[in-house]
């Protein structure tokens, strides 16, 4: 038996997902032991996409401060309006908002006393999610409600990791590149994909696996770099030191020529144009979902263009717009539109900049940050967004939030693209005659790339709607000249009108 049999890799059925079996956090807030009772008796048993809940209690303001200041990753808080003081869960609020920078715990006030509700701005604020009175919240209600703000927190979850993974996919090539051999590119390299692959848990594991095999012009499979046991083996072949079991899935990927993701595992593949195979293994504790495998994916053109050297630059922005099309998809899908919408409303976006002299690179910019103008939405309950029915004035105040959710989501990042996106997300609504919203920005106070949106959003939405007629759209954008719409580039976007209903004919995937 060689080393490698002392140092066998666990099977991956025997890997618990840990992140999958960990229950939604849920906090209730409130003086009373009788609503801590009666809340607890009807989510027993809840479950929500295979998880379940965990709830905590905290019976006064300085007892939830601390509950959420131990418990970041709480999905939902259940609050009362009135504890120690009137204020006392508006206060409670404006700590989790203000200094621990919680933007993503969703809350909803509960009140025994009718008239309680906040001020409007307090509400759009704190990004509050919904008010009800605790004889409102029947047993139904309240599940329906929880379903409703789980779904929204783990969108919000999803988004922030996305935003990661595309500032971390940026900064990688020149990280990547810094490394003068194939083996401290290689350490890079794992570094990198580990840290893509845990933004949303608390640490890096010592339980991961993590090692690259190389194979240089058609010669044997060797380890270059490893983690943990396998580190003493770099060097050595790979069929001497891995198992027979993991040594098949490397083969795997070679006789496939491509990259394979498991449940617990990814076997990056990268051949070169030197006849070289490099193999990244990475076994992890925590399943991979979805949009792990997606960021994998994205990643995987900007590590082969690293492998080749060639053609960084062209790789890394469509690495880019790849990622941030898939976020503003996941977006337009959660909110009941198509693929279809966001790019064009890039297209168009990108015409009008163009049309208005602003120049190749913002236009450019603008069509990558366009995609992301409704991000916000995320943070929406699903009642309130699939709402067939008009909305009520506490739902449309919510509603009206989902601007400075965007803007909130997408604010932090140093990245051009995205900080263009958090001005859109935060402005798209806001109307020239300063009759908009969340801020009643008027004229030039709004941002010239969110004016441009603003025309082409409503543009496609005029198109997709029953009247698609060119003179009825003319008369439209007219009408609304110096209301909604900047009166100056409303002359250009009708000067210019049948380029963009030219774009309006093509088929989607054709447009970008």
């Amino acid at each position: 038996m060689n080393k490698g049999d002392e140092l066998l890799f666990a099977d991956e059925t025997a890997i618990e997902s840990q992140e999958s079996r960990e229950p939604w956090k849920v906090v209730i807030a409130d003086d009373e032991e009788e609503v801590h009772a009666v809340t607890r008796m009807v989510l027993d048993n809840f479950t929500f996409e295979g998880r379940g809940l965990e709830l905590l209690s905290a019976y006064s303001g300085s007892e939830t401060k601390t509950l959420l200041s131990k418990h970041p990753d709480t999905a939902v808080l259940l609050l009362d309006v009135v504890m120690e003081e009137d204020t006392t869960g508006l206060e409670v609020v404006k700590y989790i908002r203000e200094e621990l920078e919680n933007r993503f715990v969703r809350i909803i006030l509960r009140t025994g006393q009718p008239g309680q509700a906040p001020e409007r701005q307090v509400t759009m604020e704190y990004d509050i999610n919904d008010y009800k009175e605790k004889t409102e919240l029947t047993a139904q209600k309240l599940f329906t409600t929880i379903i409703g703000l789980l779904r929204a927190y783990r969108d919000l979850r999803m988004i922030e990791k996305s935003r990661k993974g595309l500032e971390h996919i940026a900064a990688i090539s020149s990280s990547l590149f810094e490394q003068q051999s194939l083996k401290s590119f290689m350490y890079a390299l794992l570094e990198h994909l580990s840290l893509l692959l845990h933004f949303d848990q608390t640490g890096l594991s010592s339980e991961d696996i993590k090692f690259a095999v190389s194979s240089l012009q058609n010669q044997e499979y060797y380890l270059i770099a490893a983690t943990g046991s396998y580190r003493e083996f770099e060097g050595k072949r790979a069929d001497e030191i891995i198992p027979l079991e993991i040594y098949h899935v490397l083969m795997q990927a070679i006789v496939q020529q491509r990259s394979l993701y498991f449940p617990y595992t990814y076997v990056g593949y990268f051949p070169t144009k030197r006849n070289s195979e490099h193999l990244i293994y990475i076994q992890s504790r925590y399943e991979m979902n979805e949009l792990d495998q997606e960021l994998l994916r994205v990643l995987q053109t900007t590590i082969a263009v690293a492998f080749e050297n060639i053609e960084l630059t062209q790789t890394v922005i469509e690495t880019q717009k790849e990622v941030i099309f898939t976020l503003g998809e996941i977006v337009e899908i959660r909110s009941q539109k198509t693929k279809e919408h966001i790019k064009k409303v890039a297209a168009y976006s990108h015409l009008l900049a163009l049309k208005v002299d602003l120049g190749v690179e913002t236009a450019d910019t603008l069509k990558l940050a366009s995609p992301l103008h409704d991000v916000g939405k995320l943070g929406i309950p699903d009642a309130i967004l699939h709402k067939s029915q008009p909305l009520t004035a506490q739902e449309l105040q919510i509603f009206q939030q989902h601007p400075i959710i965007g803007y909130n989501i997408l604010k932090d990042s140093k990245q051009p693209i995205l900080q263009i996106a958090a001005q859109l997300a935060l402005q798209h609504h806001e109307r020239w005659d300063g009759q908009g919203y969340p801020q009643g920005l008027r004229g030039e106070e709004i941002h010239i790339l969110a004016r441009i949106t603003s025309i082409a959003d409503m543009f496609d939405e005029f198109c997709r709607g029953e009247i698609r007629e060119r003179a009825a759209i003319l008369s439209f954008f007219r009408e609304q000249k110096g209301k909604f719409f900047d009166p100056a580039l409303v002359n250009v976007f009708l000067a210019h009108i049948d380029e963009f209903l030219a774009i309006q004919k093509t088929q989607y995937w054709n447009v970008l």
